[in-house]
């Protein structure tokens, strides 16, 4: 399990990559879209209660995506249609 002070430093590592971007928005949607995809429930939580608490430890890009990721209604499970 990783600890909440080595998952923001895999966020701010994340945020470094799209820092790249040269749109501020394209970026901090890529990190967004990234954390959203490949991080587990339980680290993304970890990051929230990070930014919670103060969230100064997480840089800019990365801090702002996860601002808008607490901000996402929860994905609720969508059965597949019937093909019958």
């Amino acid at each position: 399990m990783s600890s909440p002070q080595h998952l923001v430093q895999m966020a701010n590592d994340i945020g470094n990559f799209f820092r790249a971007q040269p749109k501020r928005e394209d970026a901090i949607a890529g990190i967004a879209n990234h954390i959203r995809s490949f991080w587990t429930r339980r680290m993304r939580e970890k990051l929230f209660a990070e930014i919670r608490d103060d969230g100064s430890k997480l840089d800019d890009l990365p801090r702002e995506a996860l601002r808008r990721l607490m901000e996402e209604p929860p994905k609720t499970h969508q059965p597949a249609a019937d093909a019958g």
